[in-house]
């Protein structure tokens, strides 16, 4: 097989045009191309009016070895990489001598870990906090819809993890030589997702069809000999010191119930914060890490798809424009577009009471009127000093005064983006109306975020109108307050076996942990990790014998 990158073709090509563009550029008769598939395309938008289609694809010849002997020259033609998935052990522990490994939370990053490991035949257990996918569906919808929080089962805490209520984007800068994110999507697609995830270069899924997927998955990893429990809240951590070597032996539930395990792999999620103060307390080792601050931003999507596209906007094969932003401001912050939801909505994403959490999230479809994303202001351990954890009370100090803010219950603060700039509170929305449920109300933002944070923001507004032709628009509502952009914290790993830096047998994992953003890189790691488990129980069946 080979594989042929580079291949441009206008828009509105007809069907035969990217077989003969591939015959042209090989220079071979049409019986000389056995077959070919997609193996990628995107788009370059830069010239609206003429708007090209970039083809990747993967091809098989009557003579592969001639025609590239025969191409020598052309840079983007080469034999197709091996891009298939393969374990690194199986039927370990096939005797049972030691006890099976356990997964924490079953976002996307828990979700690959367990999958894998099932896959591999070490029957992992698996303990998630919330709730099914289904029935934190109908516990969040209720909040948006009643005002009726439950900390244990929301957009962050339940099946499927933050990313289920999300855009559903499914692709990550993250380097990826063995193309782990390749059994990431061949897994979405085997649980329900469309075939054109594999090849589209910004692939989504939507809320809806994540949720059908999730439950799919859940089953492949009972039948595999998984154990998945919900509304099971780890409480405390087991470890053992022996001559100066910290081992994890078990975990304590919130029922009481001790579960014995040697392997734990810990994915879970940026919210738990609760589980982050018990690891720093039983003296697993933890840092603070850089995240982000900022709002909600909503336009009309038809603002943005005419800017990025010109003519060709509401073409179906483009879908609704987005579009990613970044100011560097004078006072040295970095202000920058973050988890752009287009043809999306803004949703409360709080899991503790008495604090406002936003967040975006799409359908598959796209089809809503607003694109809003984050815009958000980059900050450190500098801005919060005070330990690992201080990062994590600097966000609830945020997240409470934007629940004063908006009036206590539940409602956002927001603002339009004029009044922002210009440094006087809002009073009445203009054509932009805002998706957050429960609901806005209008003040002044510049009350929550730090000074700094104002003014990064109130310049970058301006300057992004240079690289999105109407984005500086008055009434485009700012909705408070974004701070669930990463982890606070990183659980550091060791890097040859992923354990922790101080505890042997704890895999930290996935965005909680601090080592990844986004489905696609949180279900890598959850690979990655899954892996290092495996390895770390046949090393020790080895040890054994």
């Amino acid at each position: 097989m080979l594989r042929l990158n580079e291949i441009k073709l206008p828009l509105n090509h007809p069907e035969s045009a990217l077989k003969d563009a591939i015959l042209e550029r090989l220079g071979i008769a049409a019986d000389a191309l056995l077959q070919f598939t997609v193996h990628k395309r995107s788009y370059d938008a830069r010239k609206k009016a003429h708007i090209v289609l970039i083809y990747s694809v993967d091809l098989e010849t009557t003579d592969d070895e001639g025609v590239l002997a025969r191409n020598a020259r052309d840079v983007h033609l080469m034999p197709s990489p091996d891009m298939a998935y393969k374990f690194v052990a199986h039927g370990v522990n096939r005797d049972g001598r030691q006890p099976r490994p356990v997964v924490i939370g079953m976002g996307p990053c828990g979700l690959f870990a367990a999958l894998i490991l099932a896959q591999m035949g070490l029957n992992p257990i698996v303990l998630e906090r919330g709730k099914t996918v289904r029935e934190r569906t109908k516990d969040t919808f209720g909040f948006w819809r009643k005002r009726a929080l439950n900390p244990e089962s929301n957009v962050q805490f339940g099946e499927g993890g933050a990313g289920t209520f999300s855009d559903g984007k499914l692709y990550s800068q993250i380097k990826d030589p063995r193309h782990l994110g390749r059994k990431v999507l061949t897994e979405f697609v085997k649980a329900g997702a469309p075939e054109e995830i594999m090849y589209v270069s910004k692939p989504h899924i939507g809320t809806f069809r994540l949720v059908k997927m999730v439950e799919a998955m859940r089953e492949e990893i009972v039948a595999l000999g998984g154990e998945i429990r919900f509304e099971q809240r780890v409480t405390d951590f087991d470890i053992e010191e022996k001559n100066g070597v910290r081992q994890v032996r078990g975990l304590l539930l919130a029922s009481g119930e001790r579960i014995a395990t040697n392997h734990v792999v810990l994915a879970i999620g940026h919210s738990s914060r609760d589980t982050f103060y018990t690891l720093y307390e039983r003296g697993v080792y933890v840092e603070a890490k850089p995240f982000s601050i900022g709002f909600r931003v909503e336009h009309p999507q038809s603002l943005i798809d005419t800017c990025r596209f010109g003519p060709n906007a509401g073409h179906p094969i483009l879908g609704a424009a987005d579009y990613k932003l970044v100011h560097h401001a004078k006072n040295g912050r970095a202000v920058y577009s973050f988890c752009m939801c287009p043809g999306g909505t803004v949703v409360a994403a709080a899991s503790e009471p008495g604090r406002v959490v936003t967040n975006g999230m799409s359908q598959y479809s796209r089809a809503e009127r607003n694109a809003n994303s984050a815009i958000v202001v980059s900050i450190g351990p500098e801005d919060y000093p005070g330990g690992p954890l201080a990062g994590i009370e600097f966000q609830r100090r945020l997240e409470e005064a934007a629940f004063r803010l908006g009036g206590e219950d539940y409602n956002a603060p927001g603002q339009l983006m004029g009044d922002f700039v210009a440094g006087r509170p809002s009073t009445e929305f203009g054509a932009v109306i805002p998706s957050y449920k429960p609901g806005v109300h209008l003040t002044d933002l510049a009350q929550i975020l730090p000074d700094y944070a104002t003014e990064a923001l109130r310049e970058a507004f301006p300057a992004f109108d240079r690289q999105v032709r109407g984005y500086f628009k008055h009434d485009a509502v700012l909705t408070g307050l974004e701070t669930r952009t990463s982890s606070p914290i990183r659980i550091k790993r060791r890097d040859d076996d992923l354990q922790s830096l101080n505890t042997r047998g704890l895999f930290p994992a996935g965005e909680g942990a601090g080592y990844a953003g986004g489905i696609l890189s949180a279900g890598v790691d959850g690979i990655k990790v899954a892996e290092a488990v495996a390895l770390s129980m046949a090393d020790a069946d080895n040890t054994s014998v």
